[in-house]
């Protein structure tokens, strides 16, 4: 199989992207972080936390599901990394060639941006900004039209894929892989989370939109088994980073549709005063879960426990005034 998918798979852009001037390298050396995965499930957490009825019929639910979609894509992109094995550009590897006019903060960030180790096949920043980026704009769904929102994704998304290029970490195709992927991915999950759009659904009333039914479980559920998968195929090529990233995406999926089963899908925007500590802490165990890769078993406590925290964080208000209210 990993013939498919050869070492070298250039078709002449990495002799492009040399011949651009520093400034631009730099610039998109900081686009890719839109897709950096912390800063992906940091927005849809937020979105998922602070949406109102503005955005979606059912923020709650579009919210969650814009979390499961993501998952899912992370999960296909563990399954083919694992699978295919194609090695990143030789520039990932570097050393870097950092821009002698950055100062020396800005210096060891560029460097971090432009090396990468792990499999370049398909990109997984363009699989997961795809999938982020066109998942909110079909699920928040109040905002500007349709086509604007998804205009407004492929922008954002194709710029990241071009990013990726740019900064010589994937070849073209991974890419185009990605950003195929991505798409595909996200119509999967809407069809796995009953979105009416997908599955030639009655027109709901002005006052419903596609996501006042939508349940992510089967979505959050797909991703666990494909990171399965993943976990299953890596172990067998003897890749441990991969091992680890499906453990994660194992994690993810199971967490996401544990914390589900405590939230009724209607509650309000959670309040500031549990959200900012609440992100704290989700954050601090997220940070832990990928210092700690070494130890599979923290990673996937560290995990499950942060996604059981932040999809059910919508119940916790009312549960506590509930306890308050016993206790008194």
């Amino acid at each position: 199989m990993t013939a498919l998918v050869p070492a070298e798979r250039g078709v002449g852009e990495i002799v492009f992207v040399d011949a651009l001037p520093e400034f631009v390298v730099v610039v998109f050396a900081a686009i890719t972080h839109l897709a950096d995965p912390w800063f992906l499930f940091g927005l849809l957490a937020v979105a998922y936390w602070f949406a109102d009825e503005r955005v979606a019929a059912s923020p709650r639910r579009a919210g969650a599901t814009a979390i499961a979609v993501v998952t899912c894509a992370y999960a296909a992109v563990a399954l083919a990394k694992a699978w295919f094995a194609a090695p990143r550009p030789p520039g990932a590897m570097g050393p870097a060639d950092v821009p002698t006019w950055l100062p020396g903060l800005l210096s060891a960030w560029y460097e971090a941006q432009v090396l990468s180790d792990g499999f370049g096949f398909p990109s997984g920043h363009a699989t997961g900004g795809a999938a982020a980026y066109l998942a909110l704009a079909l699920l928040y769904d109040r905002r500007w039209t349709a086509r604007g929102r998804v205009l407004a994704a492929a922008a954002v998304a194709v710029a990241v894929a071009a990013s990726r290029v740019v900064i010589e970490v994937h070849y073209l195709v991974d890419v185009l892989a990605g950003l195929i992927v991505g798409v595909a991915v996200v119509l999967g999950a809407l069809w796995l989370a009953g979105d009416p759009r997908l599955r030639g659904g009655p027109v709901l009333p002005t006052n419903r939109g596609p996501t006042a039914d939508l349940d992510p479980t089967p979505a959050f559920l797909l991703a666990a088994v494909v990171s399965f998968a993943a976990a299953g195929v890596a172990l067998a090529g003897g890749h441990a980073g991969e091992v680890a990233e499906a453990g994660i995406g194992i994690a993810t999926g199971l967490g996401g549709a544990a914390g589900w089963r405590l939230v009724a899908g209607d509650e309000p925007a959670v309040p500031i005063r549990i959200a900012v500590p609440s992100l704290a802490v989700t954050g601090a165990l997220w940070i832990g879960a990928y210092a700690l890769s070494d130890s599979l078993v923290v990673t996937l406590v560290a995990t499950t426990a942060a996604v059981v925290a932040v999809v059910a964080l919508p119940a916790v208000p009312a549960r506590l005034e509930r306890l308050s209210l016993v206790g008194n």
